[in-house]
């Protein structure tokens, strides 16, 4: 009996968890003017408002545009800070391990005004450009850990051996270094994506108009009204989520070096 209790509380905890994901999905098919659960009745009518209102369409637009700048502009910056930080000594070595995790430590409110004050001296507040360099900033900390990770785990004698059957340096990254960290980076890059397209604090002091997020427009919908909208976007964020958690176990499953 007492060795279940374990397995018991984590399936509470699970629920516990879960729970809150699942009522959105309701409340967004809800003929409700405001959050209201269990619902009253049941309609697609918040799902039509959301595809047809440019400013929801256009604040999605803009998370997907500058969370992919920012997954590039994080894997750019990160994967060389990995490679020198995992495979060179050097001094203040510390020092730049804790500068490249202050993103991570201070909060979000300071780091946005910090952002607001720096890129305002280059006329980027409220464009894609600055929302795609603070985003980067801030996704660059958790890439470079994830990475560094995958490259403490790395078996060098596997470049050697290449490198002693004539492959060059670059023939040897893109052949046998990059396949065997590939996981790595790919879950780099899915943090920075998802951090990136998350991220709430940096863009309500900086997207401006032009540049609104969707988590921006979530939290003006929510502290203006109480958009049932919210609820559908709740609910197709968590479905795609819940997509790609499937895709990422089926892609597992058929990899030839899964165990």
């Amino acid at each position: 009996m007492l060795r279940h209790i374990p397995v018991v509380l984590a399936w509470l905890v699970a629920i516990f968890l879960v729970a809150p994901i699942v009522i959105i999905v309701p409340m967004s098919f809800s003929t409700a003017v405001s959050f209201e659960f269990p619902p009253p009745g049941y309609w697609i009518g918040y799902y039509i408002q959301y595809f047809s209102s440019p400013s929801w369409l256009d604040a999605t637009a803009n998370s997907f545009i500058i969370a992919f700048g920012s997954m590039v502009v994080t894997l750019a910056l990160a994967v060389p800070a990995a490679f020198g930080f995992a495979r060179y000594r050097f001094a203040g070595k510390s020092a730049l391990n804790l500068i490249m995790m202050l993103p991570v430590i201070v909060p979000g409110v300071v780091s946005a005004l910090g952002y607001y004050g720096f890129l305002s001296l280059g006329n980027l507040v409220g464009t894609h450009a600055g929302m795609i360099i603070a985003h980067s900033m801030l996704s660059i900390p958790i890439a470079f850990l994830v990475i560094s990770a995958a490259l403490k785990g790395f078996d060098r004698n596997l470049e050697r051996a290449a490198m002693s059957a004539g492959a060059g340096p670059l023939r040897t990254f893109f052949w046998v270094t990059l396949p065997v960290l590939r996981p790595g980076i790919l879950v780099g890059a899915l943090f920075a994506f998802l951090h990136s397209f998350n991220e709430a604090v940096v863009a309500i002091f900086i997207a401006g108009r032009d540049a609104s997020t969707l988590p921006k427009k979530m939290f003006e919908s929510i502290r203006l009204e109480s958009d049932p909208v919210i609820a559908v976007v709740s609910t197709l964020l968590t479905g795609a989520v819940f997509i790609g958690v499937l895709f990422s176990l089926f892609f597992r499953q058929r990899s030839p070096h899964a165990a």
